[in-house]
């Protein structure tokens, strides 16, 4: 038996098990991420209130999620949760474990980015008349944005490569249906060397799409900021 065979090699690489596969890695890895970003969003505006509640909260939820291996959590969703009569269907429980186990990190990393905005420039705002919602959203949002593109981007990547964790509570993605097809053939050279060429082009386009939105929306967030800071001047006077 050779050790590698270019033939099976090609063969896996447009196999429909694998593109299924990595399209379901693809989705979740989005539709995760995106759910992550907007609860770790929430706690982070929790977390920022003057309370001790608030703050125990946070810090509670952040060290809880963080400390727990996301296999753990996983494992919890589908097979320890049925016992208390939850139960969650495997696609569920990939999404909830997935959210919840990336959400505190995005949590941080609101929270510095909301954090890094200068005092200056709420006590500007507040000088002028505005209210705490309007120089959140007009004066402080964007720019914590511009300073949270970058490190939320490169959450996408630790996300891709947590869905390989979800195979063990028998979800198909990349990984998994790579493990599927090397039963079949016994090739798991062949297929693992397929599973990794896509797992680096996915991660390779995404940093390309990265660089390329941080580049061209850099200005414009500053410029939007800008516009609407004198907008808003004109409507408090």
């Amino acid at each position: 038996m050779n050790v590698w065979d270019w033939s099976v090699f090609f063969h896996n690489l447009v196999h429909p098990t694998i593109l299924t596969g990595l399209w379901t890695t693809i989705w979740l890895t989005l539709l995760t991420l995106f759910l992550a970003i907007v609860l770790g969003t929430v706690v982070a505006l929790i977390g920022r209130i003057d309370s001790f509640l608030t703050r125990g909260f946070y810090q509670g939820y952040v060290a809880f999620f963080r400390a727990t291996p996301l296999l753990v959590q996983l494992v919890f969703l589908y097979s320890a949760l049925p016992q208390m009569g939850i139960r969650l269907s495997v696609v569920e429980a990939a999404i909830i474990g997935l959210m919840l186990s990336e959400s505190p990190y995005v949590a941080e990393i609101v929270r510095s980015s909301l954090s890094a905005v200068p005092t200056a420039q709420w006590e500007a705002s507040r000088a002028i008349g505005m209210r705490p919602l309007t120089i959140m959203r007009f004066i402080v949002f964007p720019q914590a944005l511009r300073i949270a593109v970058p490190p939320l981007g490169n959450e996408f990547v630790r996300q891709l490569k947590n869905t390989s964790l979800v195979s063990v509570i028998s979800m198909t993605e990349l990984f998994r249906a790579t493990d599927n097809l090397t039963q079949a053939n016994f090739r798991v050279l062949e297929a693992l060397s397929v599973a990794t060429l896509y797992y680096l082009g996915a991660t390779a386009i995404w940093t390309l799409l990265q660089n390329a939105f941080e580049k061209r929306n850099s200005r414009w967030f500053a410029d939007t900021g800008v516009q609407k800071t004198e907008n808003l001047k004109t409507t408090a006077v």
